[in-house]
């Protein structure tokens, strides 16, 4: 709030006034003067008392913004309330008040941004970008995320964000995630923003901030693809669309509205000690519970239209329309308690063949193939595999053949995902090479990323040939191992390139 000074001087006759003139100009130069000082020593006091909040939760993961309007302050609130309602400690801060110091005071941060003008940081960062981001800090210790906020009708879209970004990966911070950027305030790319804050949370339990908008798929196949593995079961899930003419691209995510256990709902149900009918357990069934309490049947229904939907979980889409079906690779997943994750436990063992399953497809635009008819290098592990997949299916599509496969998994007599698929691919040329890493199957642990480094010079030939390179699979471990290669091997200014001309696509998880 601006506060005004306001001087109330007594009437004088005009002569008087005339002489005084002076002495009145010299008193107000005098009282702006301190005026300012005041303005200045309270702007001081403020900043110090923003240091100090800053110092005192630094083992708090740091939320900072720039706006230009207001949009990207009201994200990063939601975010922040979001974080808090899952039990993490957070630093909301403008990103305008900050500094290097301030930024390597803490473990974690996330960044939410917008783009101005032409490419412009906010007003309110002008001066950060101008002081700070002249030289990168040393920000080793580090982890952030970016949601760049923009306007794809403009040439540099979300083009501060990208440069906010660029260089905290260049000051030596690591990305806990790839750049989230939004067009126009997308809605899929919000809610894949919540997923990634879930993730942060220990997968807590975050409502989407915007009411979704499913259509029911119907399931109709389900198949277990890694029997005897030491690792969690591996399902191939196909799900038949609710009308024709349903489209998709290699690289969308499929969004699905999970539903409770039968079982766990019972059990919540006892725990409130209501008996609910066939159409309350179903209208719950795909609610947040909260923790039970006593209630009547009445308060019950009163208690369901407050709740909220629970929140999505993402896929890769293993397939394309032409297949008739939408196909996911869709892992088990278990709680510290033991239980099957709500999305892995819905999709591979309490929903029955014939059930509906709530889906939406996000657009993915990030992992599309690529334009032009250049080679391709597909690199992934584990369930990384469907979003592979469905690029293959569509470089076959485009007539194109020739690709090379780098995939990962524990072990070939109970792990080899699509080896079949795979084996076709090599025989009839889809494949030019498929170099298949089976970590427990010798003396040492051999990895993706290990493999890769191997073949260093045949990865520069592909890329000197003009080679798209794709990543999908897990971020810890694969993900990570593969860009650390990349960078060491290629320097950092070649992989940023890589990125920019959409040559370095990921999706990881």
């Amino acid at each position: 709030m601006k506060r005004f000074l306001l001087l109330l001087l007594p009437a004088m006759p005009a002569h008087a006034a005339t002489a005084a003139r002076p002495a009145a100009a010299l008193g107000v130069a005098a009282l702006y003067f301190l005026f300012c000082v005041a303005v200045a020593w309270r702007h001081r006091q403020k900043q110090a008392r923003l240091r100090a909040a800053g110092t005192a939760r630094e083992g708090a993961l740091l939320v900072a913004y720039a706006s230009q309007t207001g949009y990207a302050e009201q994200l990063a609130a939601q975010t922040a309330q979001s974080l808090e309602a899952a039990g993490v400690a957070v630093a909301l801060r403008p990103l305008g008040g900050l500094d290097a110091a301030a930024l390597a005071g803490h473990r974690r941060a996330l960044f939410v941004v917008s783009t101005t003008g032409e490419g412009d940081a906010p007003d309110t960062v002008a001066g950060f970008a101008r002081r700070t981001m002249a030289a990168p800090p040393r920000l080793d210790g580090l982890e952030y995320g970016v949601l760049a906020l923009g306007d794809a009708s403009y040439a540099q879209f979300c083009a501060f964000g990208r440069a906010l970004d660029q260089w905290l990966r260049h000051a030596g911070a690591a990305p806990l995630f790839d750049r989230v950027e939004v067009d126009n305030g997308d809605a899929a790319a919000l809610r894949h923003w919540q997923q990634q804050l879930s993730a942060l949370a220990g997968h807590a339990e975050i409502a989407d901030w915007r009411a979704p908008d499913y259509q029911p798929w119907r399931l109709v196949e389900r198949q277990l693809l890694n029997p005897g593995s030491v690792g969690e079961p591996v399902y191939r899930v196909a799900l038949a669309p609710p009308a024709p003419g349903v489209a998709w691209q290699a690289g969308d995510v499929a969004e699905i509205g999970p539903r409770h256990a039968p079982a766990a709902l019972d059990a919540w149900l006892r725990a409130c000690g209501v008996d609910a009918d066939a159409a309350m357990r179903d209208a719950l069934a795909d609610r947040l519970l909260p923790s039970p309490q006593p209630l009547g049947a009445a308060a019950l229904a009163t208690l369901r239209d407050s709740l909220p939907p629970l929140p999505h979980r993402e896929y890769s889409i293993a397939s394309l329309p032409g297949d008739g079906v939408l196909e996911l690779v869709v892992r088990q997943q278990r709680r510290s308690d033991g239980a099957l994750g709500l999305g892995s436990g819905w999709l591979t063992r309490d929903a029955a063949v014939g059930d509906a399953i709530a889906l939406r497809i996000r657009e993915n635009k990030g992992f599309h193939p690529p334009a032009d008819d250049c080679p391709l290098i597909l690199i992934g592990n584990g369930t990384g595999i469907a979003g592979l997949r469905a690029q293959l299916k569509a470089w076959r599509a485009a007539g194109r053949r020739g690709a090379w496969l780098l995939f990962g998994e524990r072990n070939a007599a109970h792990d080899a995902l699509f080896g079949d698929e795979i084996a076709g691919w090599l025989a009839d040329g889809l494949l030019a090479r498929a170099d298949l890493v089976y970590s427990r199957d010798g003396a040492a642990r051999e990895y993706v990323q290990h493999r890769l480094r191997a073949e260093l010079p045949r990865l520069r030939q592909w890329l000197a040939r003009g080679a798209a390179l794709y990543v999908c699979g897990s971020r810890e471990g694969m993900g990570q191992g593969v860009d650390a290669v990349l960078r060491e091997a290629l320097g950092d200014d070649a992989v940023d390139g890589l990125t920019q001309d959409g040559r370095y696509r990921r999706d990881v998880y």
